[in-house]
């Protein structure tokens, strides 16, 4: 009796219910088999016996007596039967429900370990199942949780002591190199701006991929954010829909950054005279913009980092991080992103959607 006969929709407590009363059933009607089968034996010999010494006068009452004891035991053998079948079921019953409690108590600290390990994320790693009880299997299922969850711990302190240090280390040649360049370079000279323009690059690259890790870690601090309110401080333009505005739970700085990739990369990647339409409503973001046509089967790639549009080199001014980074922010918030690519009749471009859970509502 597999799980996969059962239909999706199955717990293992209910298979091991079924399995439970199953195989009593199937023993108990072997067992009883054996015993009709036993018992009917025995019950014809009786009989004969019986009727053998009860017909001992001959002739017709022998006769007679042979078909009353037939008729006697075919009667016997039938009710036993009978309520054999119904005692079979009836205590078959009785074996799946005593195999969903029983089961039910053999599982009850998978459900508790199941319990604990969802409330775990990348902000209290620190926490442990702690599975207490005998030295079993269901122990040692925890302990190998638990020691998972250490090797996660240390991962993630590493990346985030990581990120911090980056963030600092990387940071401070660049600047010390524009300086160098401004200060040591004549106005005049061709080199200068060739250099600026690639230390400016790498200053761009460098913040993107630091705000992509954030955000791919996760929130340690969260607040509320009217979302609304977040959008027309990135986009004056922007149209505001709903008599309420949605209260998102996060970061107000990483939102603002979401809104403003969002926005500069519909920018960017416009044609001349395009334009650009930003709307929220509640905690979604919708901008659209007009642009070259994308196949929709290229659509999924533009969110994968240092993928750029159509016609973008590595040498543009953008570091093919936009997409990846709103992404990463809307992740971390528990939303999501989707886009849509626009037909040449439409004017091309993309419907990019950004939909962030709302914890409350304000007027």
């Amino acid at each position: 009796m597999s799980g996969g006969c059962l239909g999706a929709g199955s717990t293992i407590r209910t298979r091991i219910a079924l399995v439970y009363g199953g195989v009593f059933l199937v023993l108990g009607a072997l067992l009883l088999l054996v015993v009709n089968l036993l018992v009917r034996a025995g019950t014809n010999g009786e009989t004969d016996a019986i009727v053998a010494r009860a017909g001992g006068g001959g002739g017709v009452a022998v006769v007679e007596a042979y078909r009353i004891g037939d008729d006697v035991g075919r009667a016997a053998n039938e009710q036993m039967l009978m309520w054999s079948c119904l005692s079979l079921l009836v205590i078959a019953c009785g074996a799946v429900v005593v195999g969903w409690w029983t089961a039910g108590r053999v599982l009850r600290p998978v459900h508790e370990m199941t319990a604990r390990a969802r409330r775990l994320s990348e902000r209290n790693l620190d926490e442990r199942l702690a599975v207490r009880g005998p030295d079993d299997e269901l122990k040692e299922l925890g302990d190998t949780i638990d020691a998972l969850l250490g090797r996660l711990e240390a991962a993630f302190d590493s990346q985030r002591r990581f990120i911090a240090n980056a963030s600092h280390e990387l940071r401070t040649p660049l600047a010390t190199q524009r300086a160098a360049i401004q200060i040591g370079l004549d106005d005049d000279c061709g080199v200068r701006q060739v250099l600026l323009d690639t230390n400016r690059h790498s200053e761009r690259l460098l913040d993107g991929l630091l705000l992509l890790a954030r955000g791919e870690r996760g929130l340690a601090e969260r607040e509320d954010v009217p979302f609304a309110e977040v959008v027309t401080e990135e986009c004056e333009d922007a149209v505001v829909g709903g008599a309420e505005h949605g209260v998102v739970r996060g970061s107000r700085v990483l939102l603002r950054q979401l809104v403003r990739n969002l926005v500069a990369n519909a920018v960017v990647h416009n044609v001349p005279g395009g334009t650009v339409d930003v709307r929220v409503e509640g905690g979604v973001l919708t901008v659209v913009n007009t642009g070259p046509v994308v196949p929709p089967d290229d659509v999924e790639g533009l969110f994968e980092p240092f993928r750029r549009g159509e016609g973008r080199d590595r040498t543009g001014p953008g570091a093919g991080l936009g997409l990846s980074i709103v992404r990463s922010i809307a992740v971390a918030h528990g939303g999501s992103v989707t886009a849509v690519a626009r037909g040449a009749g439409e004017g091309g471009g993309l419907t990019v959607t950004v939909t962030l859970p709302v914890t409350a509502t304000r007027p």
